[in-house]
């Protein structure tokens, strides 16, 4: 298939890797994720107001600049070369795309301020039991009144640091696992009730532990009707499932690129070991895994508007390739490094931690490969 990028898509990817290159740089990052905030507001401040790349994949009439899924690739690829951590998964992708979809009177008002930079939302679906089924949920929304009382624990809530808001799923009826009965929440993050253990994760981002207990919020809160969201929750599930491959693209390409740089530059019996026959394989087997995941990625991006059962099918091979892609290529370059590979000096064992857990987000290659089976294999 021949895909050409349009000329608005190469100016967004030029002009973010401009910009990411000289506010991410490595020796800055390392600041970054060291300090007590993990990150520094005026980056998302700037991604909003100075290039508008939060409005990028939102509609003309919702005020962004007309792109969709594939815009949300490229920023994520650019995003994963430096190993940005800003938040824009679960709030632009995520939240978003649930937003647009729902409609109404919370996404008038919320949508702005997502795209001009003044709202972050966190996804809080996991639940320490939830094996990454969506309705495996133990968290409950009961309605009193004109509000809903929500209850329960959600697990490695990314951004939830630095959110404003909260998605959340709860169970509104139906027994634990069951598919109907689920709804979604948009939560004002500082509702009474809801409590946090903040952490860092190994990768250098941000996360928490979030408890809800006796949290009551109104009735618009509610996104789509009552017990009915599970298609949309699967639906924003996989378009984050495909943005978070187009940033192990980007962390794959530096994997690949820092490793053939150490080849040419590091000497053994006096020459450069790129010249061994052994390490030429190798480099070439990163790239082929590298580059399989990029038209892997491309292909499931422009699948995710089919119906459930082919976007869903796509989109599990899509990330059950690039997750074994990403293990591959990161083990490669640190053997390739040896031990100086996983010094916290050396920018490679920071892309190889990003890739590890990559692997774990939004599904494993593992529970992919079972989903993928599933939906095209007969019974």
């Amino acid at each position: 298939m021949d895909f050409t990028y349009t000329e608005t898509q190469d100016m967004i990817r030029d002009t973010l890797s401009r910009f990411l290159s000289d506010s991410y740089d490595f020796e800055h990052r390392q600041k970054l994720i060291a300090s007590d905030a993990g990150r520094d507001p005026g980056v998302w401040k700037a991604l909003a107001q100075d290039l508008g790349m939060l409005g990028a994949a939102f509609s003309e009439e919702q005020g962004g600049l007309g792109g969709g899924a594939l815009e949300h690739a490229i920023i994520m690829e650019e995003m994963g070369k430096v190993l940005a951590v800003e938040p824009y998964i679960p709030t632009v992708v995520v939240a978003g795309s649930a937003l647009t979809a729902v409609g109404g009177p919370l996404a008038e008002q919320m949508i702005p301020a997502i795209i001009g930079g003044e709202a972050i939302v966190a996804f809080a679906y996991a639940e320490p039991q939830g094996r990454y089924n969506p309705a495996n949920l133990r968290t409950t929304a009961k309605k009193e009144g004109g509000s809903y009382v929500l209850n329960g624990h959600k697990a490695v809530v990314y951004a939830a640091p630095w959110a404003t808001h909260l998605l959340v799923t709860a169970r509104t009826g139906g027994s634990q696992s069951e598919r109907d009965g689920i709804s979604l929440f948009l939560i004002d993050a500082k509702t009474a009730g809801i409590s946090r253990r903040d952490y860092p994760t190994v990768d250098g981002n941000r996360a928490s532990e979030v408890y809800f207990e006796n949290v009551s919020v109104p009735a618009d809160a509610l996104l789509g009707a009552e017990g009915g969201a599970l298609p949309l929750i699967e639906k924003i599930m996989d378009e984050a499932t495909v943005a978070i491959c187009a940033e192990a693209v980007g962390v794959m390409h530096k994997l690949h690129e820092g490793t053939l740089e150490y080849t040419q530059q590091r000497k053994q019996f006096g020459v450069p070991i790129s010249k061994f026959q052994v390490l030429q394989h190798r480099m070439v087997d990163m790239f082929m895994e590298w580059e399989q995941s990029k038209s892997m990625t491309l292909m499931a991006t422009l699948k995710l508007g089919l119906p459930d059962n082919e976007r869903k099918a796509a989109v599990s091979a899509c990330k059950a390739k690039v997750s074994r892609a990403a293990k591959f290529v990161g083990q490669n370059a640190i053997q390739t490094h040896g031990g100086i590979g996983i010094t916290q000096e050396l920018a490679i064992g920071h892309y190889f931690k990003r890739a590890t857990l990559i692997e774990g987000q939004f599904g494993s290659h593992d529970f992919h490969m079972d989903r993928f089976e599933q939906l095209v294999l007969p019974d």
